[in-house]
């Protein structure tokens, strides 16, 4: 007996040693507190399809030396075992040296590869060090007590991972079989911020991550606002960079702009995500900075209300003239993270509070600032808030989605609920971005100028004898519904801008290509009115070089982004040209100026072949 005890002990020993070298079992309270690295890119990134969006499924382990086979079509409907494995299965030429694939410590940044072209030096600048330190454990994660196992400090589950929705991309349209393509406007922009952030740390962003209409439509275009009505539309077309046969053509529609001091009173209910997930300084203390933002750019006739939940539902401030500045930061500044994540019961609390001021001479809105992960309380899926609201919805409350993190981002529940909310869907990595979103987009994030706006391009088959939309996969709507004035559709908010790009075959007839058509609704109306606009063949370029500046932007960004996303339809295509596109426009613009670079930072990631310059 007493010599088979030591022998037990010892097994005991080996096995807590072992466990030990698990990421997921070990504690580092070294790496807590740091910004940029509390992305925690270990963490696993699921890419659901869009049946099971609403409840996440449990993640798969990750496996030493297992290496993703590369994806198809069809293996999107898969969930994605972590980002590392997604990203090799995209990105990887080669084999994964053994060395790297037998490895389980978390996820690092990867390195570039050797081969990678030559790229100016601010691409070096940027890629930081060749070893970037080890991302931090969970906030959520308790110090590691005696007996060896790590204490949840919250009643939170672990996180499930980073959630997207996967949407197939649009593929060539026979003219001839099919003339009408029909969509919802989308004026969001979160797909790019989240892909920017993957970018910047590093990493290439899950295909199912990549939305083209939002990369287009984050980027300011330089379209004449309408003399009268709601908007106007702008149209161009040049040849395709990649292809010979074929043709590049941008619809443009712009918004009315309504200055800060015409819009109508705002009543603002914030609902603030305070559970544990939110502890991270890039969550709950980059939102509530976003808060201080928003309400400094109120009028004197807004008013403002803060809501919270965690493991319940909180009233924390009734609403307050915007001018108390004092009063609402203090409120903002109690807010501390802890618990779960009882999301639709302050979903159901916060519009029953913003429903009160909804009315035709006010605007209404509720902002939610969230990673997102809902995970108790009676409705925990997009479609069960929804319809716990959707009256509230119906009355003209309309909804922001603000999301905030990784490592448990809810993207595909954001998304929806931006959709079916009548509202917007913006993700904040930085402090840079809450200023863009909270100050300079606040008066078209709150006022609504036109509500179900759908557009319908009619190409004529004598003129265009195929054509595939270049994103709104989403956004689809059935040709027969388009003046359906049931159906719903997006929303435009004052000075919005939305950009649609088309991939076309032209048959050589010089005639108008078609026509474009713009239903909407106004704010407060429940009949849509009907405008028409032909695409005309002057409107054409002869070259690319004679397209403005922002058709060469928006192409490079539509391009880029349908890359990055595994299009079949941009297989082949290459990424220097985008780079060189995007160079060619900037136009003084440092968004843009931005998003060249981070082409760069794409080129260098991807490491095929279309990232080499054939020219």
């Amino acid at each position: 007996m007493s010599s088979t005890k030591p022998n037990r002990l010892t097994r005991w020993g080996s096995a807590a040693l072992a466990l030990s070298l698990v990421p997921a079992c070990s504690y580092s309270p070294s790496t807590r507190g740091n910004a940029e690295q509390s992305v925690a890119w270990q963490s696993q990134t699921r890419e659901v399809s869009k049946d099971e969006a609403a409840a996440p499924a449990p993640p798969e382990p990750a496996l030493a030396g297992n290496v993703a086979a590369s994806e198809d079509d069809s293996a999107h409907e898969k969930a994605t075992v972590s980002e590392a494995k997604a990203d090799v299965a995209r990105a990887s030429p080669k084999p994964m040296p053994a060395k790297v694939a037998a490895t389980v410590a978390p996820r690092q940044p990867r390195e570039l590869p050797a081969d990678k072209p030559a790229e100016p030096m601010m691409e070096r600048e940027e890629a930081g060090p060749a070893t970037p330190p080890p991302p931090p454990a969970p906030a959520r994660m308790a110090s590691m007590p005696a007996g060896g196992m790590a204490l949840q400090q919250q009643p939170e589950p672990q996180s499930q991972g980073n959630s997207f929705t996967h949407h197939a991309a649009n593929a060539f349209t026979e003219t001839a079989k099919d003339r009408f393509s029909t969509f919802a406007v989308d004026v969001d922009t979160a797909s790019y911020a989240v892909s920017r952030r993957y970018l910047t740390q590093g990493a290439l962003p899950p295909h199912a991550a990549v939305r083209v209409e939002e990369f287009v439509n984050y980027f300011k275009y330089r379209y004449t606002p309408p003399e009268q009505g709601a908007f106007t539309v702008h149209l161009e077309g040049a040849p395709s960079p990649f292809n010979a046969n074929r043709q590049f053509v941008r619809v443009g529609v712009q918004g009315k702009v309504v200055s800060r001091s015409q819009r109508k009173p705002a009543h603002l209910v914030f609902l603030v995500d305070t559970s544990g997930s939110m502890s991270q300084p890039d969550k709950l203390p980059l939102a509530k900075e976003a808060m201080k933002l928003a309400v400094k750019n109120l009028n004197e006739n807004d008013t403002v209300a803060l809501v919270t939940y965690a493991g319940s539902t909180r009233d924390v401030l009734s609403p307050t003239p915007a001018t108390n500045l004092e009063a609402i930061y203090k409120a903002i500044d109690t807010l501390e993270s802890g618990g779960g994540t009882a999301m639709g019961s302050g979903m159901q609390m916060a519009y029953k509070h913003a429903v009160k001021k909804a009315s035709g001479n006010a605007v209404s809105r509720v902002v939610v600032l969230t990673d997102g992960d809902a995970n108790i309380g009676p409705n925990v899926s997009a479609d069960a808030m929804l319809n716990s609201i959707q009256g509230f919805v119906k009355e003209g409350v309309t909804l922001s989605a603000i999301g905030f993190g990784m490592g448990n981002y809810r993207d595909d529940l954001m998304e929806k609920l931006a959709d079916k909310g009548n509202g917007n869907c913006f993700y904040i990595d930085s402090y840079k971005e809450a200023k863009k979103v909270f100050e300079t987009q606040l008066t078209g994030t709150l006022e609504v100028i036109a509500k179900d706006v759908k557009i319908q391009v009619e190409f004529d088959p004598k003129v265009v004898s195929r054509y595939r939309l270049v994103g709104y996969e989403n956004r689809d709507i059935a040709d027969k519904d388009f003046r359906d004035d049931k159906v719903d559709a997006g929303e435009i908010g004052a000075g919005h801008s939305v950009t649609a790009v088309y991939e076309v075959e032209l048959t050589g007839e010089k005639a108008p290509l078609g026509t474009v058509r713009i239903r909407a609704k106004a704010p407060n109306g429940t009949e849509a009115a009907e405008q028409a606009f032909p695409f005309e063949q002057k409107m054409m370029r002869a070259t690319l070089d004679g397209a403005s500046p922002d058709f060469r932007f928006a192409l490079a960004v539509a391009a880029t982004a349908d890359v990055l996303r595994g299009s079949p339809s941009a297989q082949g295509w290459n990424l220097a040209t985008m780079q060189k596109l995007a160079e060619g426009a900037i136009d003084g613009q440092a968004d843009r100026e931005e998003f060249a670079k981070l082409v760069v930072r794409a080129r260098g990631l991807l490491g095929n072949s279309m990232a080499r310059d054939s020219r």
